[in-house]
């Protein structure tokens, strides 16, 4: 493990050496990128990581960036601390990004009030404070395509259709895992909700940081309660950790759901054969035969412009990292187009994300047909609401389990509204939107 770290620190300095470009440079648009090679969640961080440089480095080489400017890549490694990741904040603000990409909740909740001051809109892609969907109170933060709150609710719909109907849930026992941490923590209030709704029995399986890979005691209170379902909201090392304690412990793999999260390729591999069945929700597809990906082997693997191996691309976690700077991408060219600059700063960017509308047509312009559904965001909705299905683990990789699920809006979206004005209540000096709606085309 020690030599394991050491090698993907040294590979993490290598990388923000060869991607870093002047930041400064008006022919360039700088976006940095909060990673983490490094430490207890490297295993899953370093797929995402990858996915995210690769997709900017393929519009670099294949398009010479976005709009004929280039994009300057500078990742900055928090190893999943929050302190670290302020610090990386506070370190490259002064060179004029365009968005920041906490990729942890802990992260993003000390970023949430800096946003309007600092005027660079904050991308948590299905992360983060599921509050801040209420464009009203937060319009510089963006969660797109869905929040954990709608991801717990596609939960609840998912064991509703397995079990007969949602007045199945009735007198069921439901369980979450979690890390003990503010991520960890994010789906409690709708799963609350939906169980006095629909009167089924809700148990917390909280896992602290530290015992991310001792979970022998929260699997043997689970068997104990008699746990129909779980969900599990967990990352990095708890999540193969997880996998292979409900198959020690004879948990029916197919009754156990990951979030989106929790759907890493190693998560499943490490339970084995017996993890077979083991489910994960998601928004976007497995797989390199997309074009999208062929285009990433072509203009970046085998430049050696990246650290990802050829056999990782299509990966689930890599393909999230692709999502996720694609929905950038998305808007820094939304944002070109409002404004007819080419070089576009934070407030034109956050323009950008509050008119993005991403069609089929565009999709499959991207060459991403088959590999995501449509999204929008509205001004009064930062996330979108957005489909997702379960993914299922078939042996060797992820494979589409479901269609396409709407959240339980009726459900979600109130305690959105409601959470969001709770939150700017308790600051006094919280500012009021102050900028304008921008309309999706």
């Amino acid at each position: 493990m020690k030599k394991y770290l050491t090698m993907t620190a040294l590979a993490a300095v290598t990388t923000l050496a060869a991607t870093a470009m002047p930041a400064q440079a008006q022919d360039s648009i700088y976006v940095p990128l909060l990673t983490y090679r490094t430490g207890p969640f490297a295993g899953s961080g370093i797929h995402i990581a990858n996915g995210m440089h690769d997709y900017l480095q393929m519009l670099n080489q294949r398009d010479g960036g976005i709009g004929g400017v280039k994009i300057a890549i500078e990742e900055c490694e928090t190893g999943y601390d929050t302190k670290k990741g302020v610090e990386c904040y506070e370190s490259t603000k002064g060179k004029n990004p365009v968005v920041y990409n906490p990729y942890s909740t802990g992260i993003t909740l000390q970023l949430i009030p800096k946003a309007a001051v600092d005027k660079v809109p904050v991308l948590s892609m299905a992360y983060g404070l599921s509050a801040a969907a209420d464009g009203t109170n937060f319009p510089w933060i963006f969660n797109p395509p869905a929040t954990y709150w709608d991801g717990a609710s596609v939960f609840i719909k998912h064991v509703a259709a397995v079990e007969g109907g949602l007045e199945k849930l009735r007198g069921k026992t439901i369980g979450l895992v979690h890390l003990d941490a503010p991520f960890g923590k994010e789906p409690i209030p709708v799963l609350e909700a939906m169980a006095k709704k629909y009167e089924f029995t809700l148990k917390l399986y909280p896992v602290p940081a530290a015992q991310m890979q001792n979970q022998g005691s929260v699997w043997l209170s689970i068997r104990r309660d008699r746990v129909d379902w779980i969900y599990n909201q967990g990352w990095g090392a708890m999540n193969p950790t997880a996998v292979k304690e409900a198959v020690k412990n004879n948990f029916p793999m197919d009754k156990l759901v990951g979030v989106w999260w929790a759907g890493g390729d190693d998560d499943a591999r490490a339970g084995e054969a017996g993890a077979k069945g083991y489910k994960t929700l998601n928004f976007h597809n497995t797989g390199n035969t997309f074009p999208v990906m062929q285009d990433i082997l072509k203009h970046v693997i085998d430049k050696n412009l990246s650290q990802a191996k050829r056999e990782q691309v299509g990966e689930n976690l890599y393909n999230r990292g692709v999502y996720n700077s694609m929905l950038i991408a998305e808007a820094i060219r939304t944002a070109q187009k409002i404004t007819g600059k080419k070089a576009v700063n934070g407030e034109d960017v956050r323009r950008g994300f509050e008119a993005l509308n991403i069609t089929e047509a565009r999709l499959k312009e991207m060459g991403m047909e088959g590999f995501a559904n449509p999204m929008k965001i509205t001004c009064e909705d930062h996330s979108g609401q957005n489909k997702v299905f379960v993914s299922q683990w078939d042996g060797t990789k992820y494979v589409k389990a479901s269609d396409w699920m709407d959240p339980i809006k009726d459900v979600v979206r109130p305690l959105i509204e409601a959470e969001a004005k709770e939150y700017v209540s308790k600051d006094a000096g919280w500012p009021k939107r102050a900028v304008a709606c921008e309309k999706a085309s």
